[in-house]
């Protein structure tokens, strides 16, 4: 797997925060070790309220409400990592990318999300959603090693 270099921020989409955290995914270890790595490089994880609504959504249509609160609310208590708000701007701008991509799918979860990251200059995602890389962002790929 290619080292990331130290500290460089990530933004983690809900895809990846889903995965790590409901254990009947596919993907489930190998997104809870990849997400346990990025702590552990002390890589800065950044996210949207927008993202913890959709998680919250998610996890509240596939499991217990216990593990949709404990969830959200660890994302939200994290020291790794930092929740943004959308501004009006990034609202705007996700419109206008699901509007202008009428080729693609965008959630407009997605699409606020590619908005943040212009805005905080981060080029790198943590994700399972071909989204991301079709609006030509870097992914962080999944841990795929066997745990010891």
């Amino acid at each position: 797997m290619k080292l990331l270099p130290p500290h460089r921020r990530i933004f983690v989409d809900t895809s990846a925060y889903f995965a790590a955290a409901y254990r009947r995914d596919a993907t489930h270890l190998a997104a809870l070790r990849t997400m346990e790595r990025l702590v552990l490089d002390r890589h800065p994880l950044i996210t949207t309220t927008a993202v913890l609504f959709e998680l919250h959504g998610l996890l509240l249509a596939r499991g217990p409400r216990e593990l949709a609160l404990e969830t959200v609310s660890r994302i939200g208590q994290s020291p790794a990592t930092t929740v943004v708000r959308l501004r009006r701007r990034d609202e705007e701008q996700g419109w206008n990318i699901v509007r202008h991509y009428d080729d693609k799918d965008f959630s407009l979860t997605d699409a606020t999300s590619f908005a943040v990251m212009e805005r905080l200059g981060i080029g790198l995602a943590f994700t399972l959603d071909r989204h991301f890389i079709q609006f030509g962002w870097e992914t962080v790929p999944l841990d795929a090693e066997r745990p010891s």
